[in-house]
């Protein structure tokens, strides 16, 4: 419907200019988004009126007459297509979090006019040539360190970007490009379509056995959601499906969710991904080589901290080996477990997580039901809000009359400790069908100073999937959905706190070894036994976490990292086998996977945390070739955090004032390296990962 009437509007007058209102300024509170006006059909106008906008602004500099300069080139380059980035900006992160199938389609048909507006620019050579004159005299240029950065990124994003490409090879990169738009949006719708067509029906309350009431309730809640009163709905989203792997002691039901959430994109349908894969994989390939790398790793890599696949994979394999061996002792003593009950079975996938909860129990009188009544998520979100303030001065105001994108977003304004306004943060909390798997932070506006030097604040937008409430019962977190929430909000400090001049250098817009570090870090506040007297109180009688819960916590930290850091390190690995290939691309997706876990030695009681099929991150997100950054950025945040503690006092002003100062702040105005060696007066020391980890 939405299709037929885009066209429509692009030939109405209807469709003016001034009755689009993303092609409009925002007469909105601190000029958000006006949600409730924007719709489906506005989307694809304003995109096409944006990009004319930004070939008038690059015209403009190339009929500027005078000798290329970085005032009359870098910077009017630098700030083209701000109402291009404004759409794209409101475009994509709705279509993760509250999507259509019309919004979809609008993707689809977008996603190769922006590839091709952008290689058109790219490809320009005689944009490129003023530029790269300029870039040719930097050393002679009276830049500050941030022009110089913006000045270096904006040159090595365009020779990255096939300037240098003899014009024979142009249109083939041209090609690839607009093929792999497509093919990554389309990777991502395909997974969402799988996780939302999956239920698990249960119709006989025996089969719940083991299941906690809370989990049993949410189940029944689903089913009456979808027509399906008297039984039990079980879903792919993650609070559904793990805690049944948790707790359900029927062993068959058990194999057949955990079959349905690692068998996505690879059920010989419609929305089948190993094609897909296949494709992608072999275009970045092609698409390295023409601009004389090796391998898609040796591009991604060259503007990460690590800089090649030999560092990653060196890294990467310095870790395996303490793993495997960890989960090999891990998994011996579920089978000894499984033994012991005279089953007669060998462990399987779908038996680690239940066993490692009976181990947990028997071990340390433990289970994950026992902490999440000290979990809620409203007290989380206030523990949060608490440490930031200690650390940063942060203030959070809640709004109820700006416009939101979603009922069950939430809209808050955030203040420094003198009150000045600092930016918007949205929090969206709960899964739906609308709304990807996962958690993640994104900008609906990035902090900048304008040319005329304003200061642009901004938007930021934390996205999760957390278990609802049910009944009378708020939504109590797992400790897992805490420690991510923590994490996501890192992001968001990350967005929130920026403080650069130039667009393209702010906020997140870091490499991606180094933009888990301000998220990791958040992490290690979650669970510290003194931060939780702060936060962690019971929903129902208020009462603190009591210390002997905190004990047993801090006495399972290395519990199950076997296993943990196994399944991560299996995936970066994969990762980086597709992307280092250098000839014949991949044949068959599940056989390649299969063979590459077997090179490794991974057993057969663990796969990796992301199968091909399903694997968002590398073939529709921005980390190929980068999966590894969060245990690289792990390094990072145990060596960072081990500064606070170093001190005394895990809130130290001074420490938090440096963070801020050369993390949180600064963007890309420096190399990563230096920023870290500036807040920490050193390298970092990968042990404290190590033995945070249990794998010393």
């Amino acid at each position: 419907m939405f299709t037929v009437s885009i066209g429509f509007c692009l030939s109405m007058a209807s469709c003016k200019k001034d009755a689009n209102p993303l092609l409009s300024p925002f007469d909105t509170p601190f000029g958000i988004p006006p949600f409730e006006k924007i719709k489906v059909e506005h989307f694809e106008p304003a995109f096409a009126e944006a990009m004319k906008q930004q070939k008038a602004e690059i015209e403009a500099i190339l009929t500027d007459e005078n000798e290329p300069t970085f005032e009359n080139t870098i910077l009017p380059f630098e700030y083209s297509g701000r109402l291009l980035i404004n759409v794209a900006n409101i475009f994509f992160p709705l279509t993760s979090a509250n999507t259509s199938p019309e919004l979809q389609a609008v993707a689809q048909t977008i996603a190769p006019m922006l590839s091709s507006h952008m290689d058109d620019i790219n490809l320009n050579p005689k944009l490129f040539q003023r530029i790269k004159s300029v870039y040719e005299k930097k050393d002679e240029l009276d830049l500050n360190a941030e022009q110089q950065m913006l000045l270096s990124r904006i040159y090595n994003e365009f020779v990255r970007g096939g300037a240098n490409l003899p014009e024979e090879k142009q249109q083939r990169f041209r090609e690839i490009n607009e093929k792999l738009s497509t093919l990554t949006l389309k990777f991502g719708d395909n997974v969402l379509a799988e996780t939302n067509g999956f239920q698990m029906v249960i119709d006989d309350a025996k089969d719940l056995a083991g299941l906690p009431d809370a989990i049993v309730a949410a189940a029944a809640e689903s089913a009456t959601a979808c027509g399906k009163d008297g039984k039990w709905v079980f879903t792919l989203h993650n609070p559904s499906w793990i805690p049944f792997l948790q707790y359900a002691e029927n062993r068959d039901l058990r194999e057949n969710l955990f079959r349905g959430y690692f068998m996505r994109g690879n059920n010989n349908n419609e929305y089948d991904n190993k094609e897909i894969i296949k494709e992608i994989v072999a275009l970045r390939l092609e698409r390295a080589q023409l601009l004389g790398y090796k391998s898609h790793a040796q591009f991604v890599l060259e503007d990460n901290m690590a800089k090649t696949p030999e560092t990653v994979n060196d890294f990467l394999m310095k870790l395996w080996g303490p793993s495997i061996n960890r989960a090999k002792a891990e998994a011996y003593d579920i089978q000894k477990m499984i033994d012991e009950e005279e089953s007669k079975f060998k462990l399987a996938s779908w038996d680690w997580w239940y066993y490692t909860e009976k181990i947990r129990k028997a071990k340390y009188d433990l289970d994950e039901e026992m902490l999440k009544p000290y979990f809620p998520l409203e007290n989380v979100k206030k523990g949060i809000f608490l440490l930031t303030e200690k650390l940063y001065g942060l203030k959070y105001e809640k709004l109820s009359d700006v416009p939101i994108y979603h009922p069950e977003a939430e809209a808050y304004e955030v203040k420094g400790a003198d009150n000045q306004h600092i930016g918007i943060l949205f929090m969206d909390f709960h899964p739906r069908e609308s709304k990807r798997g996962g958690a993640w932070m994104t900008s609906y506006r990035d902090q900048y100073i304008t040319r005329d030097g304003e200061f642009i604040t901004p938007i930021v937008t934390l996205v999760c999937n957390f278990t609802r409430p049910s009944g009378d019962t708020p939504a109590l977190l797992s400790l897992d959905e805490a420690s991510t929430f923590f994490h996501e909000f890192g992001h968001g400090l990350h967005g929130l706190l920026s403080k650069v001049t130039y667009p393209r250098l702010a906020g997140t817009n870091v490499p991606r070894d180094f933009v888990e570090l301000p998220s990791q870090i958040m992490e290690n506040w979650c669970t510290d036994p003194e931060f939780l007297k702060m936060y962690a109180f019971h929903y129902q009688t208020g009462e603190p976490m009591p210390d002997d819960l905190i004990k047993k916590m801090e006495a399972t930290e290395t519990f199950n990292q076997g296993f943990i850091t196994t399944e991560y390190l299996a995936a970066a690995i994969l990762d980086m086998m597709y992307h280092t290939i250098e000839s014949d691309g991949v044949q068959d997706v599940m056989a390649f996977e299969k063979d590459a876990m077997q090179k490794i030695g991974l057993i057969d009681e663990i796969i990796p945390r992301y199968r091909s099929t399903y694997y968002q991150h590398i073939f529709s997100g921005g980390y190929s070739s980068s999966y590894y950054s969060y245990i690289w950025s792990g390094v990072l945040d145990s060596d960072a955090y081990q500064a606070f503690k170093e001190t005394g006092n895990i809130f130290d002003p001074a420490t938090a004032n440096r963070f801020r100062e050369f993390v949180l702040e600064k963007g890309s105005t420096e190399k990563a390296d230096v920023l870290y060696r500036k807040f920490r007066g050193a390298d970092p020391n990968p042990e404290a990962l190590l033995k945070k980890r249990g794998l010393m």
